[in-house]
């Protein structure tokens, strides 16, 4: 059977032929149809881009140069609106045709072989384009036909999907009467419903409150975690992103700012974190006049850690001053960092010109 190729306007996926419907699961092991067998240990990619690049009409840079890898598990794609994460996306899905470069998901060329990563994709697109006529197990039900599932397996799988994002009992209820939350579901539900082995989620907590963000979080961490799906969620706001990915893409202007496990983005690092309950002043004239550079920021006082007596001075400083301590820890790293740094050396470049 042909998969029809989905419309970049709508939430269209395809997935793999089936027989009947099978439960949410991990990966099979072995690289994936088409692949090649590697030795023991190696981890293969779950997509990959080499110097990707697409131009729009007017000189406009959507990717520069994108060459990144990232393994299974759940990564993130970070970037200000306007960054290129839509543009990569629709690459990866054979969707869009980049002006040069290559890209490949689970092993696949994404020029080449664009039907076949469709079929063992799901895809979450940002905008709203649920039809609001039908009930969410109809339209669910309809992608799962599209993907390849007989009628039966389909509505099953489809009652399936709806039940994992939290919409069975009100899966018969027309679109355009839910929540944007419950719309977010639906959408998140179509993506599921052809048991894909990558989920490609563009902005999905868009247009949520904090309540249904972290509710919307949790869902793809589950299907992560338990389900064992590798996962590609796009999002600008970092903080969320922080809580739920084992990897993270950063872009910026379309090119690749650092791509790298969760843990080195947000590793301690050489600061250290002073808080005490009073005399913050006092504390911070001390450590000055003990040799040290202390700076300011709201009620903390950060420190570079430099020799090992870093932590002995701070120590005293403290004790003998009578104050009491609240904290005294080294800093852990945020994501958010990283684009205050690359934003601080662009304008000083722009200065120096």
């Amino acid at each position: 059977m042909t998969t029809p190729v989905p419309q970049q306007s709508g939430p269209q996926q395809s997935g793999p032929q089936q027989s009947g419907p099978r439960q949410f699961g991990p990966l099979q092991a072995g690289p994936p149809s088409g692949g090649t067998g590697h030795g023991p240990g190696f981890v293969a990619a779950v997509f990959e881009t080499s110097a990707l690049t697409k131009r729009y009409p007017g000189a406009v840079n959507a990717l520069d140069q994108l060459s990144v890898r990232v393994g299974p598990g759940i990564a993130g794609l970070v970037g200000a609106n306007g960054a290129g994460k839509s543009t990569l996306i629709k690459i990866l899905l054979g969707l869009l045709t980049p002006t040069s470069g290559q890209a490949a998901v689970l092993g696949l060329d994404c020029a080449r072989d664009a039907e076949r990563i469709r079929a063992r994709c799901g895809y979450m697109p940002e905008h709203d384009c649920l039809p609001p006529d039908v009930t969410a197990t109809e339209f669910v039900t309809h992608l799962g036909r599209m993907s390849g599932l007989p009628p039966t397996a389909a509505k099953e799988r489809a009652a399936e999907s709806l039940r994992h994002v939290g919409l069975y009992e009100e899966r018969y209820r027309q679109i355009g009467t839910y929540s944007t939350g419950m719309k977010q579901r639906v959408k998140l539900a179509q993506a599921l419903v052809g048991d894909p082995q990558l989920l490609l989620l563009d902005e999905p907590t868009i247009g949520l409150d904090p309540a249904g963000r972290a509710a919307m979080l949790e869902l793809v961490s589950r299907i992560g975690t338990e389900f064992g799906i590798s996962v590609l969620v796009s999002s600008h706001l970092l903080g969320e992103i922080e809580q739920i990915c084992d990897h993270l893409v950063v872009i910026e202007s379309g090119r690749l700012l650092r791509a790298d496990s969760m843990t080195s983005f947000t590793g301690v690092s050489q600061v250290l974190v002073v808080e005490v309950d009073e005399g913050t002043a006092r504390l911070e004239a001390e450590l000055a006049a003990r040799g040290l550079r202390p700076v300011r920021e709201d009620r903390v006082l950060l420190v570079q850690i430099g020799a090992g007596e870093t932590y002995d001075l701070v120590r005293d400083a403290v004790a003998d001053l009578g104050l009491p301590l609240n904290r005294l820890e080294q800093r852990r790293c945020h994501v958010e960092e990283l684009f205050r740094d690359s934003a601080a050396s662009r304008g000083g470049r722009e200065g120096a010109a």
